[in-house]
């Protein structure tokens, strides 16, 4: 049985001069310890199937066709509770600009021990240090004093590997990443996706990007 699977999604979005269909019957099936890599021209799509897949499709935008099954079971129709707890817990989310994922008023620290803290259980103490290894393991260095550093005092590879640490801080099984080095240098675009690459055999986690 796949990790993911997506059977004939369908998207639209209502404008004053009729209806865009946006996505138009897409299949698409992934499993643990693999990257699927979806490729578009811009503005093709990309995107919105993965807002769709962890339920934050913005409106009007909606999804009028298709399923989406994590384990099997349908998670697009869930109520909005239930799919919170899907959302960062089951699938996580790196998003193309690090600065958008980030709260430039909060540490990375502070950040990391919220999503641990919402998703597993465990004291803050023990979130405290699963926020610093998680820091070591996508290669930030001195982590345990940057972690109290705030996003603004980080370059721009390194906020997006604080990113990637919080997408996958609460032990996801599944990571969609929106065009995860967009705003990278063609160097640092290399070391994320390698980054992303040994995250993905070393955990078994499954990557849309």
């Amino acid at each position: 049985m796949a990790l993911l699977n997506i059977k004939g999604m369908r998207i639209e979005f209502p404008s004053r001069r009729g209806t865009v269909e946006a996505v138009k019957g897409i299949d698409l099936t992934a499993n643990g310890g693999e990257i699927v890599g979806v490729v578009g021209e811009s503005g093709a799509g990309k995107s919105t199937i993965g807002n769709a897949v962890i339920g934050l499709l913005e409106a009007p935008g909606r999804m009028t066709g298709g399923e989406v099954e994590l384990h099997g079971e349908r998670i697009d129709q869930l109520p909005f509770q239930a799919m919170q707890k899907i959302r960062g817990r089951k699938i996580g989310m790196i998003f193309q600009e690090p600065m958008t994922s980030l709260n430039p008023l909060f540490t990375v620290g502070q950040q990391l021990v919220e999503t641990v803290r919402t998703h597993l259980d465990m004291s803050e103490d023990q979130a405290r240090k699963r926020a610093v290894a998680m820091l070591e393991e996508v290669g930030i260095d001195d982590a345990e004093n940057r972690v109290d550093q705030y996003p603004h005092q980080f370059s721009g590879g390194m906020r997006q590997r604080v990113v990637i640490a919080l997408a996958l801080c609460a032990e996801p099984e599944m990571v969609i990443a929106d065009e995860p080095t967009t705003a990278l240098d063609v160097s640092i675009q290399a070391q994320i996706l390698d980054l992303i690459r040994k995250l993905c055999k070393e955990r078994n986690v499954g990557v849309i990007i």
